[in-house]
């Protein structure tokens, strides 16, 4: 099927490491124009240079700290004038560290708000007021999370930020809907890194033991439907699919779990 993304231009926040990379890499099969976002710049061109590899028609890396908007205007800005316009923003920055709220400091919200919340806005802002200005549509995802839906031990603040990511980007697709721009969410649960996937220097999964233990690993897997824990290149398949007009120009407004079947809302 083809989803012409062919020559679109795509920007993808976080877009060097473990999800994020996969993300990018698979805008890169499509042949699309790609704007990485990215604190880890090292990260990024090497993750560049894979994408170009792959068939992304260019690709450029934009050092950028989503939780400050004149870096974000910077990106937005560069992701346009290098590509002629945004058609597709992808949220995936996030950030948690898993610690039951009574161990938690109010330190430790801000810094959660700001990454995986206030981040979202700022990216959201800036592509939105140029898609609406070009008046060609667009599609914007941000990456949420099953904790948002369920409820989960030791993400506290982490979960509250994303189950405000996904009442967000409802809103956004109720008031953008007239200009044709598509907004959704996307919901991982546990996502584990390939054996082959790199990992940035500020990635949660740099040691992948200090969130989970390989047992804990394992019972996890157990108790899901599927019986098997995500792997970014779920979550990429997901994403690249909702950022097409022709095979998802329908939908928007949706909130989507990519879990194994973790979460089942209707």
């Amino acid at each position: 099927m083809d989803l012409e993304l062919a020559g679109k231009s795509v920007i993808v926040t976080g877009g060097a490491s473990n999800i994020g990379r996969a993300i990018t890499l698979g805008f890169a099969r499509e042949g699309a124009n790609i704007t990485i976002a990215e604190l880890d710049t090292a990260q990024g061109e090497k993750v560049a240079q894979e994408a170009l590899k792959l068939g992304a028609k260019n690709v450029q890396v934009i050092r950028t700290d989503v939780t400050n908007m004149d870096q974000v205007k910077a990106m937005t800005a560069a992701a346009i004038g290098k590509f002629g316009g945004i058609d597709a923003l992808v949220n995936n920055v996030g950030w948690d560290d898993l610690k039951f709220f009574m161990q938690t400091t109010p330190d430790f919200w801000q810094k959660i708000v700001q990454i995986n919340f206030i981040g979202m806005l700022n990216c959201t802002y800036c592509a939105l007021e140029q898609m609406i200005k070009a008046g060609k549509g667009g599609s914007i995802i941000s990456i949420s999370s099953d904790a948002s839906r369920q409820g989960e031990p030791r993400e506290a603040v982490y979960g509250a930020m994303k189950a405000g990511v996904n009442s967000f980007m409802k809103t956004i697709a109720k008031e953008n809907g007239r200009y044709g721009v598509r907004c959704n969410a996307v919901c991982p649960g546990v996502t584990i890194p390939e054996e082959s996937d790199e990992v940035g220097s500020n990635s949660m999964w740099t040691d992948p033991n200090a969130m989970f233990t390989q047992e804990q690993f394992a019972a996890i897997a157990k108790s899901l439907p599927l019986r098997k824990l995500g792997r970014p290149k779920d979550l990429a398949n997901a994403v690249v699919f909702l950022s097409s007009q022709s095979a998802a120009g329908h939908i928007t407004g949706q909130v989507l779990s990519v879990s194994g079947g973790y979460s089942m809302i209707g």
